[in-house]
């Protein structure tokens, strides 16, 4: 079953690195995948992404989260703007 047939915004909400520290957010899925090229954004632990053009598009950092950490603990291609907002919870 796909479980993405049909959806148009696919919202991914994750850890950012494995239990040892290991990067989630790869250049490319080495695991089955279930649909290709259909996620929009990834909401993890410590940031807000966006993908475009096959990269990882920093939009904002958890709050007391680096954006060297950020850098440091993602394997897959990241653009990081000039500026990179906190994110802020009411």
């Amino acid at each position: 079953m796909d479980l993405v047939a049909g959806a148009e915004n696919i919202i991914v909400i994750m850890t950012h690195a494995s239990k040892d520290g290991e990067s989630k957010l790869l250049s490319q899925c080495s695991l089955p995948l279930t649909g290709a090229n259909c996620i929009k954004r990834v909401l993890t632990d410590l940031a807000y992404l966006e993908i475009e053009n096959g990269a990882f598009v920093l939009k904002e950092r958890a709050p007391g989260v680096s954006v060297e950490e950020i850098v440091s603990k993602t394997a897959g291609k990241l653009i990081v703007p000039d500026h990179v907002p906190e994110m802020h919870f009411q």
